[in-house]
């Protein structure tokens, strides 16, 4: 497929258009997506051939036998990460904010402190506020457009009523691919304040030039107190398939995790697993190659639009398709410079304080769609923002 061509996705229950109008008041006739974090392509023909194969049986109970789902998993982890699994420390859970939640379910009691570092994927405050545990900001710091940890600050904060630590690596909003010492620092922190570290590594094959992801799990020494999290849904742009998988080696983590799973009575459901399967795959690797290259091209025509507009700044991203924009620099007011993006632009983005502490002149822009959208955007934002030119 070319991922230049458009698809209308306006009426068809997609909540990244037909939600646009009612929560940012962006025109839904006229204005461009830019907030929820899926993509504007089809996945891979594997994938559509397995759900086609799926409508041609015309059966849809339970799924059963999911050796053949949790091979694909092993193999994909293994030839693009480097990282052997053994098939039982597999949980499907029904994506990863689901398997977030499940996390702190598990491995938390009410009132304990969850660690962030912040700003960070807006979710997972919002499950852990709804958990009735509270949210331990750790902000990051940003070095002339990028992030870095301060963990003698965060060290500092840390009070003993503090259980989990969550990491999102790669960094979504921010775009970083973490280096290995800075995970064996992050993991070193996680050891001196006895913290669970859950590593949300969803982003991990959406990667940029010579950047190169690397698991938590290859840190050594963390096992007693590691969980990963995986997905195939953003990769392949199948969210709706709500399918994630938490991965513990530790057997007596897995067997918390186990515990909670079974007395919620989760199971996955067999789309997802299907969908996996097929995604898994050589041919899904060629596909997500590709896709790496078409988003890369994007990234540098986004950056190099909204850049050379007069006091915004595109955080420089290893990762991700979320680009991570300062209007600082305007001199405008949080409200002011929203206004121009989403009444003048019409645009719709995420806006920067959901995602905590260090967001509060960041507007986020999902920019996986065909380039021409993408150019339209940027001509949008240059006349938006003209009088600053």
């Amino acid at each position: 497929m070319s991922f230049d061509t458009p698809i209308n996705r306006r009426g068809t229950h997609c909540v990244k258009w037909d939600g646009m109008e009612p929560i940012y008041g962006v025109d839904a006739k006229e204005g461009i997506a830019m907030w929820v974090a899926d993509m504007e392509f089809k996945p891979p023909q594997c994938v559509q051939d397995a759900v086609k194969a799926m409508y041609d049986h015309g059966v849809y109970g339970y799924f059963g036998d999911e050796s053949k789902y949790l091979a694909a998993i092993q193999w994909w982890m293994d030839t693009r990460h480097g990282w052997k699994i053994d098939p039982s420390w597999i949980f499907t859970t029904h994506g990863l904010v689901n398997g977030t939640a499940m996390c702190v379910d598990a491995f938390t009691k009410p009132d304990d402190g969850v660690v962030l570092f912040t700003p960070v994927y807006h979710a997972f405050a919002k499950v852990i506020n709804a958990a009735g545990r509270k949210v331990v900001e750790c902000p990051l710091v940003n070095d002339n457009g990028r992030y870095e940890f301060d963990f003698d600050a965060y060290d500092a904060q840390m009070t003993g009523n503090e259980r989990m630590v969550i990491l999102c690596s790669p960094h979504n909003p921010g775009g970083r691919v973490w280096t290995r010492g800075e995970l064996q620092a992050v993991a070193a922190f996680a050891k001196r304040h006895s913290l669970i570290l859950v590593s949300d590594e969803i982003h991990h094959d959406l990667t940029f030039g010579a950047n190169k992801h690397i698991p938590m799990a290859h840190i050594e020494g963390i096992e007693d107190r590691l969980v990963m999290m995986t997905a195939t849904t953003k990769t392949f742009n199948i969210a709706g398939s709500h399918s994630g998988n938490v991965i513990v080696e530790d057997p007596d983590l897995r067997a918390q995790f186990g515990a909670r799973m079974a007395a919620m009575g989760l199971s996955p459901n067999s789309f997802g697993l299907f969908m996996a399967e097929a995604a898994y795959s050589p041919e899904g690797a060629v596909w997500v190659d590709d896709l790496r290259t078409y988003l890369d091209g994007n990234r540098q025509l986004f950056d190099a639009g909204v850049n050379a507009i007069p006091g915004l700044a595109s955080m420089n991203l290893e990762s991700t398709y979320l680009a991570w924009v300062d209007f600082a620099g305007t001199g405008m007011t949080r409200q002011d410079f929203t206004a121009r993006v989403e009444q003048d632009a019409k645009i719709a983005a995420n806006h920067g304080p959901t995602f905590g502490s260090g967001g509060d002149t960041f507007l986020r822009f999902n920019f996986a769609a065909p380039r021409a959208q993408v150019q339209e955007a940027v001509d949008r934002l240059t006349r938006a923002f003209g009088d600053l030119q």
